[in-house]
């Protein structure tokens, strides 16, 4: 009798870069790294959705547009994959192009964002975002 083979538990980071999640985006989320550009903090902030890391997501965001309700998905969510486009950087400004794909209660979306982001004392912080034109 042929057995299936057992597929292993991946440990893979959810943002796609290809490396471990510890190797990757991890250190962002416990706040042991400041991520190097608007790239790496984006799929850190991709990866912090994935966990419910509603603390990380504030500390990450410009709070002069950080909004005052529950930023995590009070539904349980299905992180499907991370696609970035483009990451345009600017000094201290930054734009990062991306398609995140997930699923709450078996039906699926998709959310494609031109996302803003903000260098304040060495630090990345996500501004804002808005849907590109069809």
């Amino acid at each position: 009798m042929k057995q299936k083979a057992v597929k292993p538990v991946s440990n893979a980071c959810p943002c796609g870069s290809g490396k471990t999640l510890e190797t990757c985006c991890a250190p962002y989320i416990r706040g042991e790294l400041l991520a190097a550009d608007a790239e790496t903090l984006m799929r850190s902030r991709y990866t912090a959705y994935t966990q419910n890391q509603e603390a990380y997501l504030r500390a990450s965001w410009d709070e002069r547009t950080c909004p005052k309700e529950q930023i995590t998905h009070e539904e349980p969510t299905q992180w499907l994959g991370l696609e970035v486009r483009k990451h345009v950087p600017g000094g201290d400004e930054a734009t990062v192009e991306f398609v995140a794909r997930y699923k709450i209660a078996g039906k699926a979306y998709r959310l494609h964002e031109i996302s803003r982001f903000v260098r304040y004392e060495g630090r990345w912080y996500y501004v804002d975002g808005r849907f590109p034109a069809k």
